[in-house]
């Protein structure tokens, strides 16, 4: 995982094709250019620049999606994380590397900032959060919940 940068501001602007070109890849991502092409009424040439465009704007990104549980995951930890003394950023740097850690959001109010965390049994908890998370410079508080029921998780938009 890699902490990004803000982008630098630049919003692309997605016309009708590439909305169109979009939907169809949220619907099918294995759809290919003709048949994309031949549902928009234009040619696969056309698709290809359209997603490469797509792409090197960073408007979009064709990516395998695969369940937690078919990579052994049975834990899902939600972890807020109250950092003291020492920067954000770079305490979130060090969180980035721990290979459970799967998200890092800043957020705003009680911590300053929220981790998911994947878990092959419920033993890897204590160890990531006393001998992992724990050990890391500036963490003052830390407020774990395991996920019960994920009631919603898509990726039809996501930060890229």
């Amino acid at each position: 995982m890699q902490i990004r940068e803000s982008n630098d501001g630049a919003v692309p602007t997605l016309d009708e094709l590439e909305t169109g070109i979009i939907d169809i890849l949220r619907e099918n991502g294995r759809a290919t250019n003709l048949e994309i092409a031949e549902r928009l009424g234009v040619t696969a040439a056309t698709v290809s620049s359209r997603i490469k465009r797509l792409e090197e704007s960073r408007a979009m990104k064709v990516v395998a999606v695969s369940d937690f549980a078919a990579h052994g995951f049975e834990i899902l930890l939600a972890v807020g994380v109250k950092v003291t003394g020492r920067d954000v950023d770079a305490v979130a740097t060090e969180l980035a590397a721990l290979p459970e850690v799967f998200s890092i959001n800043m957020v705003t109010g009680r911590f300053d900032m929220e981790l998911l965390v994947a878990l092959r049994s419920f033993d890897e908890i204590a160890v990531l959060l006393t001998e992992h998370v724990g050990n890391i410079q500036g963490i003052s508080d830390l407020d774990a919940g395991v996920v019960y029921d994920v009631v919603k998780f898509e990726f039809n938009v996501a930060p890229l």
